[in-house]
């Protein structure tokens, strides 16, 4: 693992060469932020094993992934290229995580901040993807920047799953208008907030969509058991925007999703502020 730091807060990430145990087909191996530590504190995020156990499908911490638009030809079977993760095997049956081959990654560090990038080829497919995550005060930005190298288009559809720990009922406020209808799990208050309710949850937790018709970025107001209240800001409007949650954790997960022709590339950030 890696780690990058200041006075205030410690980001670890893992290594996606070395740490490939706690890596699988679902999440992508470069930037990804396995916990964050208050230099007073202690542990800032969750996951829906967490602190129990740990596998490598529910992950921990924030984690992102581009699993759900694998690259695959017609009537190819199941092997696929999994962008951030390498070629991957997406029957269900398929063991080693579902990882047939990992992509290699080069990573350079500093003290606040870490770079990483892999260059990926399969079939008619061939990418670039450039992770940086770096860390000012309390402020963690996780950039991302994929280049189509290839001649074929890149349908990717990508998302966040950061896995904060409950605090209490109140979960998150945003700058955009949401709504959905009747949940077992949530509720929309007048305020804006959105709620849980009917706590305990049982396993395995509440799946939500929000709908909404936003054409500006998310911001997102959270709160946390230690802190009293984080944020995040996207640097994107959501295509897809769930929200889920088990009795260990509550996630949001806003969904970028485009079609990056060859030539092009597409390049967004999220800023979460502890």
């Amino acid at each position: 693992m890696f780690e990058i730091t200041n006075d205030q807060l410690s980001v670890t990430l893992l290594d996606p060469n070395r740490d490939r145990d706690k890596l699988g087909a679902r999440y992508c191996a470069g930037g990804y932020i396995f916990q964050i530590s208050d230099a007073k504190l202690g542990a800032l995020m969750s996951g829906p094993t967490y602190p129990n156990d740990f596998n490598v499908f529910d992950g921990q911490g924030i984690p992102d992934a581009f699993n759900l638009s694998p690259l695959r030809s017609v009537g190819e079977g199941s092997e696929a290229l999994i962008p951030g993760v390498g070629i991957c095997d997406l029957d269900p049956n398929y063991q080693k995580n579902g990882v047939k081959s990992f992509s290699d990654w080069s990573v350079e560090m500093q003290q606040s901040s870490a770079h990483m990038s892999t260059q990926q080829a399969y079939r008619e497919w061939a990418l670039a993807l450039a992770r940086t995550v770096t860390l000012a005060g309390r402020t963690i930005r996780s950039h991302i920047r994929l280049d189509n190298t290839g001649h074929a288009p890149i349908p990717m559809r990508w998302f966040p799953h950061p896995f904060y720990p409950h605090a209490g009922d109140v979960l998150i406020k945003l700058n955009i208008d949401v709504n959905f209808g009747e949940s077992a799990g949530y509720a929309l208050q007048p305020s804006g907030w959105i709620t849980r309710k009917n706590w305990p949850w049982p396993r395995p937790g509440h799946y939500l969509p929000l709908d909404h018709n936003a054409t500006e970025r998310l911001v997102i107001q959270q709160r946390h058991p230690l802190l009293g209240m984080v944020s995040a800001t996207c640097s994107y409007t959501p295509d897809f925007f769930p929200i889920w949650g088990n009795d260990k954790t509550f996630s949001w997960e806003p969904f970028l999703e485009r079609m990056i022709a060859p030539g092009q590339s597409l390049e967004w950030f999220i800023d979460y502020d502890f």
